[in-house]
């Protein structure tokens, strides 16, 4: 804890300031377990001051692929989130802070060895304790430009499909390529960096760029929060565009976004086969891009709140130092599939990991395939709005590349709370 708080005010003391457009105050007695706390936290809103936490967990039971079991992994999540201005008169700054509570590892790892990972909950070390978000935010040009300094994970802000949220695959959230590279600011590893983000004075189009530290915490003690600049460490660089159409429409309900990015870091790594003039391994660049588009298609019953939207995302990388050369990710995001269920969703997801020549070399004797696939169907049980069960079920061909492995065959749940 005394870790904690010292990394938290060492942010507070080197970011730059921010603040984000006012939103609305959440209505804590109808979407929480604990409710308003007799408006003490509607009264805190009021004041700049919003408490948010969720408890999420994933019980899931594999059949095929390396071993035949099941494990659930576990996710605290709770957001302290401040508005400067109201607190403190500091005009269009912000702040949160972030702390992730991770346990349970072991599934993919054990069981299956999907190259593109079985529940996005799932984390190397059986538990860590986090800070995920600690940064400052400063808002001008009437909310057109943002800077925001400090602890951030990129895959909060690049890369997101929000139509692609509801399902369980680490897949469609940051790509699977990006995550298997040497050190991504992502779930659950968000490293100290800068994030400016410029968008149009009707918020449509926007262009963002970040900046982060190549290797986020200490590999040495995963466990921990900390900011550390090591040696070889070096940066890594993201930057998207992207295409609001629906933006300024207030009676929109739904998906509209077109998007494309491109990331990189600035510390080389070994290529997977190729060596140089001394047999050592050849240093190359890390280097990659996407595309995705999300779109609803459809109203359901005439019902703006009800709808089925569609998402793609094509992905990409060098393929010399990374297993995976590029992904390509397809899906129906049903919102409201019944009349008396208006916030329930039903998801359908595909995706192929297309795996590197250089990677399949570097595997010999063992036989590989150019591809691992997977199928995801999902159903989002809203029983009320601080609860809901979701039951999961997935399809792995070619788990981890690898030829002659059963296909993965998962069943199982999501359970989340809201507190």
């Amino acid at each position: 804890m005394r870790h904690t708080l010292i990394t938290a005010f060492s942010c507070l003391a080197v970011a730059t300031p921010a603040l984000a457009a006012e939103e609305a105050a959440p209505s804590y007695a109808e979407d929480t377990l604990t409710g308003d706390w007799a408006g003490a936290r509607s009264a805190a809103a009021k004041q700049g001051f919003e408490f948010d936490a969720v408890i999420k967990v994933d019980a899931l039971r594999n059949r095929g692929a390396l071993i035949n079991g099941g494990k659930a992994v576990s996710h605290i999540d709770l957001k302290f989130k401040i508005d400067l201005e109201k607190v403190v008169g500091w005009n269009g700054g912000s702040a949160m802070f972030n702390v992730i509570s991770d346990g349970g590892r072991g599934l993919n790892a054990r069981h299956v060895a999907s190259h593109m990972g079985v529940t996005n909950l799932e984390v190397p070390a059986p538990t860590t304790t986090r800070l995920f978000h600690a940064w400052l935010q400063q808002s001008l040009m009437d909310d057109r430009l943002s800077v925001l300094a400090g602890i951030y994970p990129i895959d909060s802000e690049f890369q997101v499909i929000d139509s692609a949220g509801v399902f369980l695959k680490p897949e469609y959230g940051p790509t699977a390529e990006l995550s298997l590279t040497r050190g991504p600011s992502i779930f659950n590893n968000a490293a100290f960096g800068i994030r400016t983000r410029l968008q149009s004075a009707d918020k449509a189009f926007y262009a963002q760029w970040a900046l982060m530290d190549g290797i986020p915490n200490d590999p040495a003690r995963p466990k921990r929060t900390a900011i550390r600049f090591a040696k070889g460490d070096g940066s890594f660089n993201i930057g998207e565009i992207g295409w609001l159409p629906e933006a300024g429409n207030g009676k929109f309900q739904g998906h509209a976004k077109l998007a494309a990015g491109l990331w990189g870091y600035s510390a080389k790594v070994d290529d997977l086969v190729d060596l140089d003039a001394a047999g050592n391994a050849l240093q190359r660049s890390s280097r990659g891009g996407y595309i995705l588009g999300e779109r609803s298609l459809l109203r359901l019953g005439g019902d703006d709140a009800r709808y089925i939207s569609a998402f793609a995302r094509q992905s990409w990388t060098d393929g010399d130092s990374s297993p995976l050369k590029q992904t390509l990710s397809l899906g129906l995001h049903v919102k409201g599939p019944v009349a008396s269920r208006p916030d329930d969703i039903i998801g359908l997801a595909w995706s192929r990991a297309g795996t590197s020549s250089k990677w399949r070399d570097s595997q010999a004797p063992t036989t590989t395939t150019r591809s691992e696939e997977a199928l995801e169907v999902t159903y989002r049980y809203a029983i009320t709005p601080w609860l809901a069960i979701q039951p999961n079920f997935q399809y792995i061909r070619h788990p981890g590349g690898l030829d002659g492995v059963p296909a993965a065959k998962l069943i199982g749940a999501r359970f989340e709370l809201v507190l």
